[in-house]
């Protein structure tokens, strides 16, 4: 039973103001309170009530995002492991996490409220970065786990493990562990396959990797996927699902596995998976 919801935007102003307001209208005629992020609240009265961002997944029985893929990224990281459904409008570009569109918000709320609506689970990945033997930090990610160079450096020299298991040297500029919802994120871009969502699994993308014999590699989510870069000779630097960010320092390491969390989204009705690519990526189209 939905009690309370919130909502998560974008911060432009035109679009909050003019999508937001309505939304919590219909929401409080059917009984249902409301809280919204510091981010929306800016945008709004000041008398709506709100909460940090970081704290509204254990304050709500529904999550309403409205932006792009990277503000459900970040939606789904704030969950801190609350099993919170998200609805995930598609206010921005491109969207292959957030395919409701505006017109399909209302009525698909109107399943959600009776019950009667569809869910995706996502499996996540926790990442950490070892130094001297111990954690230094410790970050979860809906899409990936990437470690780049830094701009004009040459290519990276770095080690990969699966479960102990030397897998080998690579040469390239970086390295992109993902999960099946990032796989059609930067993995694809750097030529990774596309994993169905329904799959737990691991895709290990190298990027522009010298040896052409560097090709992605899918393994089980039971893996632990470390990576070593005792032989990099350039800065490293790894991010989190494009958001968060931190330098490596040599001999560090990054061990990658799934996160006991996992997102729930809401989806569209009557849309599958396989309609989302279509018509995200034209195909069939000339």
């Amino acid at each position: 039973m939905i009690r309370t919801a919130g909502i998560i935007c974008k911060p432009v102003r035109d679009m909050v103001s003019s999508v937001v307001p309505p939304l919590i209208a219909w929401l409080r005629e059917r009984k249902i309170d409301v809280l919204v992020d510091k981010e929306t609240q800016e945008c709004l009265d000041p008398a709506q009530p709100s909460v940090a961002r970081d704290a509204l997944a254990e304050k709500v029985d529904l999550l309403i995002m409205l932006g792009g893929d990277g503000t459900l990224l970040s939606a789904a990281r704030a969950l801190h492991g609350h099993n919170v459904p998200i609805l995930a409008v598609n206010l921005g570009g491109l969207g292959f996490l957030t395919s409701v569109t505006l017109d399909e918000m209302y009525p698909l709320l109107e399943q959600v409220i009776a019950g009667k609506h569809r869910t995706s689970e996502r499996m996540m990945l926790d990442a950490e970065i070892h130094r001297a033997g111990h954690a230094t930090e410790h970050q979860t990610a809906l899409n990936d786990a990437v470690a780049n160079k830094a701009t004009l450096a040459r290519m990276l020299d770095f080690d990969v493990y699966v479960d102990r298991n030397h897998v080998g040297r690579y040469r390239a500029d970086g390295l992109i562990i993902a999960t099946p919802t990032g796989s059609t994120a930067y993995s694809l871009a750097a030529g990774g396959p596309i994993i169905d969502p329904e799959l737990d699994a691991f895709v290990i993308t190298p990027i522009c990797p010298h040896m052409l014999t560097n090709r992605p590699l899918v393994v089980p989510d039971t893996a632990q996927i470390e990576v070593d870069f005792a032989a990099a000779e350039e800065p490293v630097y790894v991010t989190l699902d494009g958001q968060i960010g931190f330098q490596l320092y040599p001999r560090d390491r990054i061990r990658v596995a799934k996160s006991p969390h996992r997102v729930i989204l809401v989806r569209p009705p009557n849309k599958t998976y396989f309609e989302i690519l279509r018509s995200k990526l034209r195909w069939g189209e000339r």
